[in-house]
């Protein structure tokens, strides 16, 4: 699906072989989520035009969207001056992209001098339904 040159790859040899990957809505500029890649990760995501990670809590590559169906389709990919963290520019299928249901993972918000946390995002669909076991 992509085909990026020689110079455009992530430095897997920082971070235990991990880079930050953060999921960026193409068309609103929201960022949606944070995760992590490894090479493997990286290479399928290239390969298949769809976010894959690498989860750190199950130790295993992590196609986006294969419990829930909330696939990201990567429209665009951007690397870092230091080459440790991309940005996926992409298109969430079915509206969220967090496993709580809502549509971002950062939904809590806090504004100086307020101290209080608001929800800031809805939840898109109930976690108990999706996944579940």
């Amino acid at each position: 699906m992509f085909q990026a040159p020689s110079d455009f790859t992530p430095d897997f040899s920082k971070a235990g072989g991990l880079v930050a990957a953060i999921a960026q809505d193409a068309a609103t500029g929201e960022v949606l989520m944070l995760a992590w890649m490894n090479r493997e990760a990286w290479e399928a995501t290239l390969a298949t035009g769809e976010a894959h990670y690498w989860s750190r809590s199950r130790q295993k590559l992590w196609h986006k969207g294969e419990s829930s169906g909330n696939v990201q389709k990567v429209l665009a990919i951007r690397l870092d001056c230091d080459s440790d963290a991309v940005v996926l520019e992409i298109e969430q299928v079915g509206g969220s992209a967090c496993h709580t249901g809502r549509r971002s993972c950062f939904y809590r918000r806090i504004t100086p001098g307020s101290g209080e946390v608001s929800l800031c995002c809805p939840q898109v669909f109930d976690p108990a339904e999706v996944y579940k076991k």
